[in-house]
């Protein structure tokens, strides 16, 4: 009998552990194995979220962005119910880096993120060259649909939008398409400052309440309630110019914003990622 027991309990932790191996639809918590399985059995849609990797005052850290992506793009796929994930991408180009010449950094040439230590930034054609390498790997691994996203604006979003338009002319009339989704990004945005102004909250610019209340959110989400990526004494009301590098006011960031915005997030891109594969163009 005790042997009986014994062996139902291995059963049961065996299957478990099964089921936690093949459970997740990031392809990096996967056997190659696993994903070949999963294209096979329809998961035929890739994620490329990308991120970026810079300073947002002295009271969240730099990788706000990554914290997002990487718990977004998973819940993006569950949606969609025939995707998996890529790794996600934490840089992306955040400004100048001061270089004059070979072995020269002038700070007086820094621009924008790169000012503040720790940011780090590529050239646009890196950033586009990444996303292209990593769109044709999962043409190559048998994804039908790939789409590409990113949590940080400026150059980074135009750029997928160039890289999905020069891929699609080569393999589309092939049945296989590479999709830029900008609705995440821009739409959210749109909606973010509706709420503000209707709320008497001040329009997020960088790293302020919009983006506070996303990484606390996340935050709370991901490690409970030891808060990693946040220091609340360290969160500040200010403006572009005054030494801290934020633009808004992050005292004012909540939880309950945070999942507000970042729901906002993943309804906008499953929408259009479905609208656009249905077109199939």
């Amino acid at each position: 009998m005790k042997s009986l027991a014994i062996s139902i309990v291995l059963v049961v932790l065996l299957s478990s552990a099964l089921t936690a191996q093949t459970s997740s639809l990031l392809i990096e918590d996967m056997t190659w194995t696993e994903v070949r399985d999963a294209i096979a059995a329809g998961k035929t849609t890739a994620i490329y979220y990308a991120a970026s990797t810079e300073q947002n005052g002295p009271g969240m850290a730099l990788g706000r962005h990554v914290f997002i992506a990487h718990y977004l793009a998973p819940k993006i796929a569950a949606q969609l119910g025939n995707a998996l994930v890529y790794p996600t991408m934490p840089f992306a180009p955040t400004g100048d880096w001061g270089l004059t010449r070979p072995g020269v950094i002038d700070p007086a040439k820094k621009t924008d993120q790169m000012r503040y230590a720790g940011s780090v930034s590529l050239s646009e054609e890196t950033f586009g060259a990444v996303a292209h390498d990593v769109a044709v790997s999962a043409i190559s691994a048998g994804f039908k649909n790939v789409v590409l996203m990113c949590d940080h604006g400026g150059e980074a979003q135009s750029r997928l939008a160039k890289v999905a338009e020069e891929m699609n002319k080569e393999w589309a009339p092939k049945g296989i398409h590479v999709y830029y989704i900008p609705d995440l990004y821009y739409k959210e945005k749109d909606v973010m400052k509706e709420y503000m102004q209707k709320h008497g909250l001040p329009v997020d610019l960088h790293a302020g309440t919009d983006d506070t209340s996303e990484v606390l959110y996340v935050d709370k989400m991901v490690n409970g309630e030891s808060s990693k990526w946040i220091r609340p004494g360290k969160l500040v009301n200010a403006r572009e110019g005054d030494g801290t590098g934020v633009n808004g006011d992050q005292t004012k960031g909540t939880v309950d914003l945070g999942k507000m915005f970042t729901d906002v997030k993943v309804s906008l891109a499953v929408q259009q990622i479905k609208q656009l594969i249905a077109a199939g163009k």
